[in-house]
């Protein structure tokens, strides 16, 4: 019989933290109960208040360290505790990539019954800061002032962002300059209590490579009032810009983007390069927001796909192409899959910006359309996969081992799910050959990796 939980809500405990959580919180034990506390360290002692108990966990509201972890250190950011976008500034960068290294050899362990695969250490960043290429910035009005920033920790408050230190300065001075324009013009800020005002959302979009701005202004609703004289004072102040669009969003929903975009000025996409492929980027596409650690991440999987140019590979979940044409000029034949529709039209079009005729992109369910594939007859010899954060269906992973490649290069932005899709193919003709950890988001708990599986013969 299940024991009652040895703590209640509101009362204030001591206790050693002895790991670390998927979402960057320590995990700490009370009584042998699991209790997860945000801020806190492994081997650090803690007082902290419990503020829910569930039936097998708690979790505990940090307040005060009694012992400190060797590598603690205080954030460089001030919202760093309001702020739910980065989790892990209060450690030095180097513990930061061993605490994330060790969660890929925990989660093989404890779910994929995997202890014979070679875990080389994190790749991490030699600047671990202002890496990223997009950011989404909502706004909110706060005692009749505009602000604009993340939204607070648990909730949908917004943290009003003097600057942010995993975005550039650029994106930074963006958004307050558009702050400043629309509480100067009057335009109304969006509330989702009452589902009144215009501006929801402001996304910036950069090509790194390229040099090339778009600024995406998220309404709820198709009028923008004052809207050229918005995008002229942008322009004149931020030349940079190529690309201004209105994105029209009038749902009741977390979800950021509409489906309808309309362009106020410029072009209607804008460009950038992983590794010398040329993308086109519109507001809706999935584009890395690690430009650096994307090369690195895609380099990790060409080594593992290890083409002659003789090869026929599937990319599952294949985006807007990015992966498939990294590998098309080193195979014989690339054939992609994605669900999304843009998504697919935006692979086809990048398949023909680049000159790439070997690249064929198909609409659906990966795990619909590759057992299709596998009983029509389609061979080949390298599966990449690069899922979501739930993983590979189990019908894929059926008939990609049906369809026996020869290699299977496995992109996981989660080691849970990837442990638990490893633990399949090992148990389905697959060997768990290799796994290499990229640090993609850096000061953040996401932990991105490749792993490389090999049939067994």
């Amino acid at each position: 019989m299940r024991q009652k939980p040895p703590v209640q809500k509101g009362q204030i405990i001591e206790c050693t933290v002895h790991g670390f959580g998927h979402s960057g919180t320590g995990v700490g034990r009370y009584e042998g109960f699991a209790v997860f506390i945000g801020g806190a360290l492994p081997g650090e002692q803690v007082k902290i208040r419990i503020t829910k108990v569930k039936k097998t966990f708690a979790e505990g509201e940090l307040l005060e360290v009694l012992t400190a972890h060797a590598e603690r250190i205080e954030p460089i950011c001030p919202h760093f505790d309001s702020c739910g976008g980065c989790q892990l500034q209060h450690i030095s960068y180097t513990e930061e990539l061993k605490l994330k290294y060790q969660q890929v050899v925990d989660q093989l362990e404890r779910i994929g019954l995997l202890t014979d695969v070679t875990i080389h250490p994190m790749k991490g960043m030699e600047h671990p800061w202002s890496y990223r290429n997009k950011v989404q910035i909502p706004f909110a009005t706060v005692e009749g002032k505009v602000v604009a920033g993340f939204y607070q920790l648990g909730t949908h408050q917004v943290v009003d962002m003097e600057t942010c230190f995993i975005q550039n300065e650029l994106q930074t001075e963006l958004t307050r300059k558009v702050k400043e324009i629309v509480e100067r013009l009057h335009i109304s800020i969006y509330d989702e209590t009452t589902h009144k005002g215009i501006l929801r959302h402001i996304l910036i979009r950069q090509g790194v490579h390229t040099n090339e701005l778009m600024v995406v202004l998220v309404t709820n609703g198709e009028k923008l009032p004052s809207a050229q004289e918005l995008v002229k004072e942008l322009r004149q102040t931020f030349p940079i810009i190529t690309s201004v669009q209105q994105n029209i969003n009038t749902a009741r929903t977390n979800v950021i983007l509409g489906k309808e975009n309309r362009l106020l000025w410029g072009m209607p996409v804008i460009y950038d390069t992983i590794g010398g492929i040329r993308f086109a980027i519109s507001p809706h596409s999935f584009f890395q927001v690690n430009p650096i650690q994307t090369e690195v991440l895609y380099e990790q999987a060409k080594a593992y796909a290890n083409l002659t140019g003789r090869e026929t590979v599937i990319d599952a979940y294949c985006g807007i192409g990015s992966i498939s044409l990294y590998l098309a000029n080193q195979a014989k034949k690339v054939y992609g899959m994605e669900i999304v529709p843009s998504a697919i039209e935006d692979a086809k079009q990048n398949a023909t910006l680049n000159k790439i005729k070997n690249a064929q992109f198909e609409l659906g369910k990966a795990e619909e359309i590759l057992p299709r594939w596998q009983k029509e007859g389609l061979f080949a010899d390298v599966i990449v996969v690069d899922p979501p954060r739930k993983g590979c269906e189990e019908p894929f992973l059926e008939a990609a081992s049906q369809m026996k490649p020869e290699r299977i290069v496995y992109i996981s932005c989660n080691p849970a799910t990837f442990a638990r899709d490893a633990k399949y193919l090992s148990e389905h003709g697959y060997h768990l050959q290799e796994v290499q950890p990229v640090d993609m988001f850096p000061q953040t708990s996401h932990v991105e990796l490749v792993g490389l599986f090999t049939l067994q013969v």
